[in-house]
């Protein structure tokens, strides 16, 4: 037998019993996370062909969209030319297409409370349509509290926690907008505020690449918005010749074709094990103007490229 040195023995247990507290190469070695994203129509993007609420989801449907977002007003305009929620809802299903969210516009958040007692009752409302149709988010942005300043947060987190309860007893989650023109709630710092004051576990946050530029907030910020917090993202572009304090819902164009950095927005999203919806919403009047099928073809294929 080979004679082993002192040292040799003291270098090769020391080593040894080292390596016992190391974890093993394959547990060491960490594991990526792919990062799951699935696409959506916003029918803004097509509002301005006025087609109504059936034609806008076959349109998506057509172009290849699995996901869509409507507008509450286009559902209640629809329902008052005598269509039906079980007719809708028919239709949906045979398009295979997800509703994923809608976009509306109570006033929950107002100071006065019978402005705000009349838009619980007006969320509400909506929920129950929503739900019926088998779409369970909708957008809370702060309408009505747009135009001052000086909204208390604390109170709009009480707020944002009465219509969570809403949304538990109707399965339609308000997701908290920011809107980056209102004069509150218009950064990502106030959203992610008053989402976790809320203190409700089932608080999410509706966040839009237009509105983190208008509302002039970091994208370095976005790390803090954690995991499972934002279920749909609102996707679009701007040119940075238009500053924020001058830009306009109207100055948003395709996926791609501007400067905003989207790439570098989506890297700091954190999909849990639900991939993240990225949602095309524009309001691009020269859009507008063109063939609907071919705005929202040319948009999935923009954002299918980016992403």
């Amino acid at each position: 037998m080979k004679h082993i040195s002192r040292r040799e023995l003291l270098f090769a247990t020391g080593t040894a019993a080292g390596a016992a507290f190391l974890p093993s190469a394959a547990s060491a070695a960490p594991v990526a996370k792919a990062h799951k994203f699935e696409f959506s129509l916003n029918m803004s993007t097509i509002m301005g062909q006025k087609l109504g609420l059936i034609k806008e989801l076959e349109v998506a449907s057509a172009a290849g969209f699995q996901h869509c977002e409507i507008w509450v007003p286009t559902l209640e305009a629809y329902l008052k030319s005598g269509g039906t929620l079980v007719e809708a809802k028919k239709r949906i299903d045979d398009l295979g297409i997800n509703i994923q969210n809608a976009i509306g516009f109570a006033q929950w958040i107002v100071d006065d409370e019978a402005t705000r007692k009349q838009g619980l009752e007006q969320m509400k409302r909506e929920m129950d349509m929503l739900a019926q149709l088998g779409c369970f988010r909708t957008a809370a942005p702060p309408m009505g509290a747009t135009k001052e300043a000086g909204l208390d947060l604390r109170r709009a987190a009480e707020r944002y926690r009465a219509i969570l309860d809403l949304g538990v007893s109707t399965g339609v989650t308000p997701q908290l907008e920011m809107w980056g023109h209102s004069k509150n709630l218009n950064r990502v710092a106030d959203v992610l505020f008053v989402a976790a004051e809320a203190g409700q576990p089932n608080a999410k946050l509706l966040l839009d690449v237009f509105h983190i530029y208008k509302g002039e907030s970091s994208i370095d910020c976005l790390h803090l918005v954690g995991e499972n917090s934002i279920d749909v993202f609102h996707v679009n572009d701007y040119v940075t010749s238009i500053k924020p304090t001058s830009i306009t819902d109207g100055d948003r164009i395709y996926a791609g074709d501007g400067e905003a950095p989207i790439k570098e927005i989506i890297k700091r999203l954190k999909p849990s094990e639900k991939p993240v919806i990225l949602s095309l919403e524009l309001f691009n009047k020269d859009l507008w103007a063109q063939d609907p099928l071919k705005v929202a073809k040319t948009g999935l294929e923009k954002m299918k490229k980016m992403i």
